[in-house]
């Protein structure tokens, strides 16, 4: 890959850079409802506000960025009770640069991170089954497909099939 990608923590600054992302039919298309159309500076800045006030242990959200520029958000947010080592993964960067391989390197770093940092010991990832793009990226970084979640989602309208995925900490090289 011949641009660097990196992970950072949110800054309150980079707030018009993630407006100019999530203000996107098409990328609001393949995420859970509950983002305002248009998405405007104001929606980016609460959204940065809530993720660093919030409480520590329990969602690792970082800015992805390429060549040093914010393109993205990327999140792994744990799971209660009995899937307390359990984390849900969920992403989004700029259209100018989907199917570059920028995704799969955010993916494969938030993982690092977290089998490296904290007790967690699986990440899984549920995308609808008509975002191929996003189930190719978790494939390539390392992900196994579990099965399908049938009628799992109602999504503009339409009851649809979801897929699920999963990385174990003991699949890689991550240390038990």
């Amino acid at each position: 890959m011949s641009v660097q990608v990196t992970i950072r923590e949110w800054k309150f600054g980079d707030a018009s850079d993630l407006a100019v992302v999530v203000n996107n039919k098409k990328l609001q298309d393949n995420l859970r409802d509950g983002l305002p159309f248009p998405y405007v500076e104001k929606d980016a800045e609460a959204y940065i506000g809530s993720i660093l006030s919030a409480q520590k242990g329990v969602q690792y959200i970082f800015a992805i960025l390429c060549d040093g520029k914010v393109i993205g958000s990327i999140g792994v947010h744990r799971r209660e009770n009995v899937h307390r080592l359990t984390a849900e993964i969920g992403y989004c960067i700029a259209e100018p640069y989907w199917g570059k391989g920028i995704t799969t390197e955010a993916v494969r770093l938030v993982c690092d991170y977290v089998f490296t940092n904290t007790d967690i010991v699986r990440v899984f990832a549920e995308f609808y089954v008509s975002n191929t793009a996003s189930c190719r990226v978790l494939e390539k970084a390392g992900f196994q497909y579990e099965g399908t979640l049938r009628q799992n989602a109602i999504k503009n309208g339409q009851i649809i099939d979801m897929k699920l995925y999963a990385l174990l900490k003991t699949n890689g090289t991550y240390p038990a």
